[in-house]
């Protein structure tokens, strides 16, 4: 069983950069999907970026196109996820998960990953 530990995230303001990372325990599958989600209270959790980790194909949310860049690390075991030019928007606390892909195609729906990190707090300011 993988275990998910994110970390990074913090205060940063308007117009920086946010460095997230993913720290996986456990072999990563060549059949899985791994992603990012943000959530705000009171609000469904959102899809940030997703890619398969056989093959990589990331995918991105409308809102990140152009501003994110998710990796995966095999090196480090680690998932990371980098966005530019924030907005207060992005505020949100960031979480990392992973669950089996579909006829090898990876979607930014939170039902179809059944592995979480605890989350990490992002704030941007204004």
């Amino acid at each position: 069983q993988l275990r998910l530990v994110e970390s990074g995230g913090g205060s940063l303001p308007t117009g920086g950069s946010l460095s997230l990372s993913c720290t996986i325990y456990g072999d990563i599958p060549n059949n899985y999907c791994m992603a990012w989600f943000r959530q705000v209270p009171e609000k469904e959790r959102e899809g940030v970026a997703t890619l398969a980790t056989r093959g990589n194909f990331p995918f991105y949310a409308d809102s990140l196109v152009g501003r994110a860049t998710i990796t995966l690390d095999r090196a480090k075991n680690t998932l990371d996820l980098q966005v530019t030019k924030l907005k207060p928007d992005d505020t949100a606390m960031y979480f990392c998960a992973a669950g089996m892909w579909e006829l090898g195609i990876c979607y930014l729906s939170k039902s179809k990953y059944n592995l979480w990190g605890q989350g990490t707090q992002v704030t941007v300011s204004s």
